[in-house]
Parts: structure tokens; C-alpha cells; sequence
């Protein structure tokens, strides 16, 4: 079931975070990701729209908006490839006309991922942070056919 997150769903939304971006950036030091849970607790969480997807008695996985910015999309590592991902996209999707994104380019896995999706490369800069190479890509609503119909 995919729900809007409570502030009582803080803490299982860290841990799925911290799981998934450990596994998904080995590329990075583990002591990156652990240093920056209070920062996701305090800043970035409370600015975020999320959803949670809860299955299997807990949140499995969660996604998170920022105005356009899809500035999360994690899923508990045992949990992957299962469609949880997918589904919550698509959540994303629905309550967007496009969204944007960063991923690192050594994530083969994500980059894959949105390309499936319907995610374009629109350039490639360096996360400050971390001094790794990222995408930046972009999803846009297919505009429907207005002209439907014409009169003589």
C-alpha cells in the first residue's frame, strides 16, 4: 500500500535510505551516509512531499518530492526488484507534470531505472558533496492530442 508519510514514519524512512544508499554507492565511503542522517532527519525530510510504500509489515520503500525535484526514491535493499520502485514513481509521476533528478553515474542500476521510465540526460556536473560525477535527467508528461477534433 502506498500512503502519504506521518512524522511517525521518520524513522523506518531513514533506515530504508540508509540501507539502500549504502548498498547503491559502495563508490562512496559508508561514513558519508552515516554522517548525513540528522541532516536528512532535520532539513531535508520535513521540506519533502513523501509517500511510503508499507508491505510486509513495515515501509519498504518511500519516495519524496520537492516541488518538481524527485529528491528521493529508495527501497529497502531485500525488497528491490519487486515493482515497489516502480510503483512509487509512478506516484510521483501522477502528481507531477515533469520532475528532475540527480543520480550519480556510477549508479548503473538507477540510471537504468529512470531511463526506463522515461527520464532523459539533460547533463552531467560533480555532487559537490561528495566530488562524484552525477546525471542530471528530466521526466515530461507526454502532452495529450488537443486537437481531437476540428469543425468545417
Amino acid at each position: 500500500m502506498i500512503r502519504q508519510a506521518t512524522p511517525e514514519d521518520t524513522d523506518a524512512i531513514l533506515e530504508v535510505w540508509l540501507l539502500a544508499s549504502l548498498q547503491a554507492h559502495d563508490f562512496i565511503p559508508a561514513a558519508f551516509w552515516w554522517q548525513q542522517q540528522e541532516e536528512m532527519r532535520a532539513r531535508y525530510l520535513p521540506a519533502a512531499q513523501i509517500w511510503v510504500c508499507e508491505c510486509h509489515g513495515g515501509i519498504q520503500g518511500f519516495v519524496a518530492l520537492v516541488d518538481n525535484y524527485l529528491a528521493a526514491l529508495f527501497v529497502r535493499p531485500e525488497y528491490q526488484q519487486k515493482g515497489i520502485g516502480k510503483a512509487l514513481l509512478a506516484m510521483a509521476k501522477s502528481q507531477r507534470r515533469w520532475l528532475s533528478l540527480r543520480v550519480y553515474c556510477e549508479n548503473d542500476a538507477a540510471v537504468s531505472f529512470y531511463r526506463r521510465h522515461g527520464f532523459v540526460i539533460i547533463e552531467e556536473s560533480l555532487d559537490p558533496a561528495t566530488g562524484q560525477p552525477e546525471l542530471h535527467m528530466k521526466y515530461k508528461v507526454a502532452a495529450k492530442n488537443r486537437d481531437c477534433c476540428s469543425l468545417s
